[in-house]
């Protein structure tokens, strides 16, 4: 668990401070004045100043903030009137208010950017290591670009029964069934009927278990008369389909860094398309909301990443969760969404388009009134998470 909670800790801090990194050092270049960087939300657990900057540690470490001088009276924050302290002509070309759309654009969106790039740079450490090859559980269908792309379809194992003769033999959880008798398996019809083709009949069975590279085979004689609500075998399986993606030709490997992410995005949506079609079809959010997670679901990946005894693997899948979360970031940081960096892109646009600035206390009261329905919706999740982990 501590090591969990390191882990967990270090790629947050990363993917916030690279984030609010990007605000900070594009308004320092453009002269903008950075009153506090923050590390979490507040309250302030304690900061320190350093020239002009305050630096702090915040309560809740769900996020981070650069706090600009003159932001609020842009409508990015808080609802008040202009700071008085703004007296001087010097002050006043310092405030992020006073700035063209251009920079205010700029400095907005950097997070955003940093966060895209950041991806960009993991993915390429992961597809090096991995040898630009990565799998992955394919739901429906789905076409990726710029890549090679082969499916696969393997038995999973979801239970094994105690004392069975799968138990002996040495299977477990999420073992994957490669083949019966030197037969390889591929549907779930071919393997069950070749189990009951074969029953009080040994045959040799090969899987490779969940985490591990090392091929299992053994003999197992199917049973002829299982013990109630027990299979031949004494498990529960279902049938799974991988995708395999290899970025094999040079321009693939050199464009991976940028081409994976980007597949891996599209992809999620696809499949969040198809499961808002079947919450529409059932009449219920449960399969949507089960595919959604917030910090607590996240640890928990983390968690189970931690506990993987390949090296390797385990490398690489941390590696793939931190780029897979800082690519969901700045995705999900950029939708117009008032309290979120796109959202306040969204009223420098309006202003842009209408030469004119969005009334303040409008700006301010959509800001605030986002970000606490961001909150409920973070509040929300994690509340299902932790029911989901105790279940």
């Amino acid at each position: 668990m501590l090591l969990t909670a390191l882990v967990f800790f270090l790629i947050l801090s990363i993917l916030v401070l690279i984030h609010e990194a990007g605000h900070y050092f594009v308004a320092k270049k453009f002269g903008i004045k950075v009153e506090e960087f923050g590390f979490g939300l507040p309250p302030r657990i304690w900061g320190w100043k350093k020239g002009e900057t305050i630096y702090s540690f915040n309560w809740l470490p769900i996020g981070g903030f650069v706090k600009l001088f003159g932001e609020d009276e842009a409508g990015a924050g808080r609802i008040g009137v202009k700071d008085q302290s703004a007296k001087s002509k010097t002050d006043e070309k310092r405030a992020f208010y006073s700035r063209s759309i251009g920079q205010r654009t700029a400095v907005i969106l950097a997070g955003v950017g940093m966060n895209a790039l950041l991806a960009v740079f993991i993915y390429y450490i992961f597809m090096f290591v991995g040898g630009f090859k990565t799998e992955l559980p394919l739901i429906g269908t789905h076409k990726f670009f710029l890549v090679n792309q082969t499916v696969k379809s393997d038995i999973i194992i979801s239970g094994v029964d105690k004392n069975s003769p799968a138990e002996k033999a040495g299977l477990s959880q999420f073992s994957h069934i490669l083949s019966v008798n030197g037969e390889k398996i591929d549907s779930k019809d071919k393997f069950s009927s070749v189990i009951e083709q074969n029953k009080g009949k040994k045959v040799t069975l090969t899987w490779q278990n969940d985490g591990k590279q090392k091929i299992e085979t053994a003999e197992i004689t199917p049973r002829v008369n299982p013990p109630k609500n027990e299979g031949a075998l004494g498990i529960t399986f279902f049938p799974m389909q991988t995708v395999i993606l290899s970025y094999d030709t040079p321009v693939q490997k050199t464009l991976s860094g940028f081409a994976h992410p980007a597949n891996l995005m599209a992809y999620n949506f696809s499949v969040m398309s198809d499961l808002i079609g079947v919450s529409i079809e059932k009449k219920t959010a449960e399969p949507l909301s089960q595919s959604v997670s917030g910090p607590v679901g996240i640890f928990s990946i983390v968690g189970a990443i931690v506990d993987m005894p390949d090296v390797k693997e385990r490398a690489l899948q941390l590696l793939n969760l931190a780029g897979l979360l800082s690519i969901s970031l700045a995705f999900f940081n950029v939708l117009p969404i008032p309290g979120l960096d796109g959202g306040r892109f969204l009223f420098i646009a309006i202003e842009a388009i209408t030469r004119k600035k969005v009334n303040q206390k409008v700006e301010g009261y959509a800001h605030a009134i986002g970000m606490i329905l961001l909150i409920a919706l973070i509040i929300l999740v994690t509340f299902k998470d932790i029911g989901q982990f105790f279940k």
